[in-house]
C-alpha cells in the first residue's frame, strides 16, 4: 500500500479585475478625483492600473472586457464612503443598505461598470433579508 501524496495547491495572492473603457483620460479623472484611486506610475493611454489601499483596478481602452461589470471591493466603513462619494459628486446607484453580507452601496463608473462598496453588516440596523 502506498502512501497518498499531499494535494498541492498554489496559494493565490489577490484578484484584480480588468475593465474596458472607451476615453482612459475621462475614466482617469473620475477614479482619481472622485473615487480617490491612484494612477499606477507606469500606466499608458492605453492601459493601466488605479489603487486605494489594497484595492487595484486595471482599466484598458478600447479592449479586455465588456462594458457594464460588476464588481465588489471590500472598505473599512462604507458608511463613510459613501459621505465621502457624496461630496466627490460620484454617481451613486444605490445608497448603503444593510444586507446579511455586508453594509453595501453602489456606485457607476463612466463606462457603466458597478463597483459594489461593503464593509461587514451594521449591527445597528435591521438586515434587508430581500436584497436587491
Amino acid at each position: 500500500m502506498t502512501t497518498p501524496l499531499p494535494e498541492l495547491k498554489t496559494r493565490f495572492e489577490h484578484a484584480s479585475p480588468i475593465l474596458r473603457v472607451k476615453d482612459m483620460g475621462r475614466s482617469l479623472k473620475y477614479y482619481v478625483d472622485v473615487l480617490g484611486f491612484k494612477n499606477a506610475d507606469w500606466g499608458t493611454d492605453l492601459f493601466t492600473s488605479v489603487n486605494r489601499d489594497g484595492a487595484g483596478i486595471y482599466l484598458c481602452q478600447g479592449g479586455q472586457g465588456m462594458p457594464g461589470t460588476w464588481l465588489w471591493v471590500g472598505v473599512e466603513d462604507a458608511a463613510a464612503l459613501y459621505a465621502e462619494y457624496q461630496a466627490s459628486g460620484a454617481k451613486i446607484r444605490m445608497p448603503p443598505g444593510n444586507y446579511p453580507w455586508a453594509y453595501e452601496m453602489h456606485v457607476e463608473d463612466p463606462d457603466g461598470h458597478v463597483i459594489r462598496f461593503g464593509s461587514e453588516p451594521r449591527a445597528d440596523l435591521p438586515l434587508d433579508e430581500a436584497g436587491f
